[in-house]
């Protein structure tokens, strides 16, 4: 008896000629279903529709065609098993060799501005991923196909084995239809989420924490050369049907982006969100290895670059800098300066792209939403890997308290507001020293926090006078509340919290400084 081959496919890239490689040169006999029978007969191919062979139509505008049991009976069916065996013949069911299914274009329809949730709901596949599922556990008996680009493959196979199928072909295909179809779950339960009806602004059904199970899934980018050394193997992947964040990004010029590239640009995406409000004066910020060298604020973006540069030109070199304002030729011609890796703003003014194109290997990117970041953040730990929400809670000085005598000055809380953002994205113990709006001392990363305040305070030199000093995390001592008092800062913001938070507040009033309690730390490790 020929072999039996079930297509039923979306995608019809490539349909007509394989279907006639299987006919012609392998003798399959092919059932078909909706349009993908449709095609092959308009090719002049010999194929039985579905509802043929069957015996049932297929009903509900097309939701139901393949969901019977002798097409699930054909693909499950155990060649090895005589009860399997038997319940085929006693029913007239047909094995089937190869089932060949791609999917609703689920992804693709939701990508359109437009669409409605009653359209995304009518492109959720349901007889394809069960066929797929179906065939993928039973690959042991047949092959199962999910892509155009497998077809050239499997004939190849076929040629080369004398017309059989290697058992590890089978599975390794099998492999790629349970990828494809969670990839699929995982994009309809995304748009779901995200269709969630709310009241006020909020979901109208309360959440989990977090979530019971997490799924990541991503499409493959671009393979990169390397991870953060030569010897690691690294991928630049996509969530989501829709192209967002750097995925979205365009590239002016530059060398291809590499793995550090990409995590350092989104660090800088990071510290620059803080300064996306329309209120917000241009910002600049030149970041290495993640932590900021120099971030500032100007009367114009060229100024802003300036000031961030200037604050720590030696460790400038090579770094990544992120605007908060689109690149214009003042700047560009700053940027031409020094080397550096990348540039990333909300755009680039053409005068500003002919400046930048001298520096040929610096990569410029323009990413017009540098506000949208990821809602979770992932890292991996042996035997699985944690999920956290994203630290993007709105900063409100609003909410702070003032723990010490002296009181404030406006001047001084615009600027413990800037130094709390930088301070926000500097590895933990995190300490930074600013003056006029722009950092002069950062320390990053210290095993203890007097640490991190003495270098930050030996950055800074001369500039700590008059300066104010923030910390992502409380004083265990009051030790660091002297050593910055003694170092001529005026004001300390930091998030409290401690069992001797007194003890560095009577520090304080002794010597003078202002000190404000925010009652949100912001550790970054």
């Amino acid at each position: 008896m020929a072999r039996l081959a079930l297509l039923s496919v979306s995608d019809k890239t490539g349909l007509v000629e394989f279907a006639r490689s299987l006919v012609e040169e392998f003798g399959f006999d092919i059932i078909s279903s909706g349009g993908t029978a449709k095609a092959l007969q308009a090719a002049d191919l010999p194929v039985t529709k579905v509802s043929d062979y069957t015996g049932f139509p297929e009903i509900l505008g097309g939701r139901v065609k393949t969901l019977h049991p002798r097409i699930h009976g054909g693909i499950l069916a155990r060649r090895d098993v005589p009860a399997d065996l038997s319940d085929l013949e006693s029913q007239d069911i047909r094995p089937i060799d190869l089932v060949v299914v791609n999917l609703y274009p689920f992804a693709a329809t939701i990508a359109r501005p437009d669409v409605s949730l009653s359209e995304a709901i009518e492109q959720i596949d349901i007889g394809g991923p069960a066929m797929l599922r179906a065939s993928a556990k039973n690959y042991a008996h047949l092959t199962v196909l999910c892509r155009p680009s497998q077809y050239s493959l499997y004939l190849q196979e076929l040629r080369q084995n004398s017309g059989e199928i290697a058992l590890e072909f089978r599975q390794q295909f099998a492999l790629q239809a349970f990828q494809h179809t969670g990839d699929y779950d995982q994009a309809i339960s995304t748009y779901l989420a995200e269709q969630s009806p709310t009241q006020n602004g909020e979901q109208s059904v309360e959440a989990p924490d977090l979530f019971p199970n997490f799924t990541l899934t991503g499409q493959q980018l671009q393979s990169l050369r390397y991870g953060e050394n030569p010897h690691q193997s690294a991928a630049w992947y996509q969530t989501g049907a829709i192209a967002s964040g750097w995925a979205a990004a365009t590239k002016l010029q530059g060398k291809e982006l590499s793995y550090n590239n990409l995590v350092d640009l989104e660090a800088a995406r990071r510290l620059i969100a803080e300064f996306m409000e329309p209120q917000s004066l241009p910002a600049a910020a030149i970041l290495k290895h993640t932590n900021p060298c120099g971030a500032a604020l100007g009367h114009t973006i060229a100024e802003a670059y300036e000031k961030a540069f200037n604050a720590d030109s030696v460790s400038a070199f090579g770094g990544i800098v992120a605007l908060n304002r689109p690149i214009d030729g003042a700047t560009a011609l700053l940027l031409t300066k020094t080397f550096l890796e990348c540039v990333v703003a909300p755009g680039c003014e053409p005068d500003a792209q002919e400046i930048l194109a001298a520096k040929s290997k610096v990569r410029v990117l323009v990413l017009p939403d540098l506000a949208q970041g990821a809602e979770y953040a992932v890292k991996a730990i042996a035997g699985g890997f944690l999920a956290q929400a994203s630290d993007n809670q709105v900063i409100d000085s609003g909410n702070w308290t003032v723990a010490t005598e002296k009181q404030p000055t406006t001047a001084q809380l615009e600027e413990l507001l800037f130094a709390w953002k930088i301070c926000k994205h500097v590895k933990s113990n995190a300490i930074v020293v600013t003056r006029d709006r722009a950092t002069v001392g950062v320390g990053a990363g210290q095993m203890n926090r007097v640490g991190s305040v003495k270098i930050a305070l030996e950055q800074a030199g001369a500039k700590a006078a008059a300066a104010i000093l923030a910390s992502d995390g409380f004083f265990p001592f009051d030790d660091s509340v002297r050593i910055a008092a003694a170092a001529g800062i005026q004001a300390i913001v930091q998030p409290g919290g401690s069992l001797r938070d007194q003890d560095s507040i009577t520090a304080a009033n002794e010597v003078g400084i202002v000190m404000l309690l925010t009652g949100v730390r912001h550790f970054l490790h």
